[in-house]
């Protein structure tokens, strides 16, 4: 079974989508904030944007995580940015396959997302910046934020003939 990650900017709802797609697919729902070292978190949290030496650790351990979650028989879910190919690229080393979920959205839409989301640490002020390093995937299943949750998880099992 091949991973499945959920990417888009911050407060699109990926945590949103994946945890209630992997629910539906019986699979294991792996956030990849969860996995950010304190330094990247508080770099954030401070309103610092993220710089590729910050990230390549990181994504180094989501690509472990994938590779040992198929290993063992289990199908994940990953919520992750993965803003630009780079990223994807080493997110998917040594995986034969990841089916890509894009959720698509405008800036003013997730900036009132994010206006209205607590306790997070990615701070409204750092969107901007999420938008201009944003690269589309070419690869993707794309599903616009317009949609409610619920159906942005039945047009992403619909992609995925699952």
């Amino acid at each position: 079974m091949s991973p499945i990650v959920i990417m888009g900017v911050s407060g699109c709802g990926k945590t949103t989508v994946g945890a209630a797609l992997a629910e539906r697919l019986n699979a294991i729902f792996l956030d990849a904030d969860d996995f950010h070292p304190a330094a990247n978190v508080e770099k954030m949290r401070t309103g610092t944007p993220l710089n590729d030496e910050d990230r390549a650790p990181w994504l180094a351990t989501l690509n472990r995580e994938l590779r040992e979650r198929r290993q063992r028989g289990e199908r994940a879910v990953l919520a992750c940015s993965a803003l630009k190919l780079r990223y994807r690229e080493a997110i998917g080393t040594q995986l034969a396959h990841v089916d890509w979920i894009f959720l698509d959205g405008s800036f003013e839409v997730i900036a009132e997302r994010m206006r209205t989301r607590p306790n997070h640490y990615m701070p409204e002020s750092l969107l901007r910046s999420q938008f201009e390093a944003l690269e589309r995937p070419d690869n993707a299943i794309c599903i616009s934020i317009e949609l409610s949750a619920a159906e942005q998880v039945e047009a992403a099992l619909s992609a995925l003939a699952v």
